[in-house]
């Protein structure tokens, strides 16, 4: 019997952490796209590759996982270009890739 409840809870555990890492990589996704829609650039294989994981402590100084996850984008459709986003659980920390055209705006 004790050896059921141990398997449940270890399958239990699992789930749980594959659940947290798909929504990690959902948000992820989301924000990629944002960036790549307001640049005006196209979004490369609708995906995000998780490069790196880490436990660290979030700005509210709570242990949880940093995830490191990278993109490609193109600007002209012949070429490829990397991006990287890092995520604490669901929250972006920082984004490097896609940057909207400056603009030069005319003073009224």
């Amino acid at each position: 019997m004790n050896l059921f409840f141990a398997i449940a809870l270890g399958l239990g555990l699992v789930s749980l952490l594959w659940t947290a890492a798909r929504a990690a990589a959902e948000a992820a996704v989301v924000h990629g796209q944002r960036s790549c829609r307001e640049a005006g650039v196209q979004w490369l294989d609708q995906s995000v590759h998780l490069t790196r994981m880490r436990l660290s402590r979030g700005r509210d100084g709570r242990l949880g996982v940093e995830r490191h996850y990278r993109f490609e984008y193109s600007r002209g459709g012949s070429d490829r270009q990397a991006g990287r986003i890092v995520m604490h659980g669901r929250t972006l920390l920082s984004l490097t890739g896609p940057m909207p055209e400056p603009t030069l705006e005319s003073p009224t």
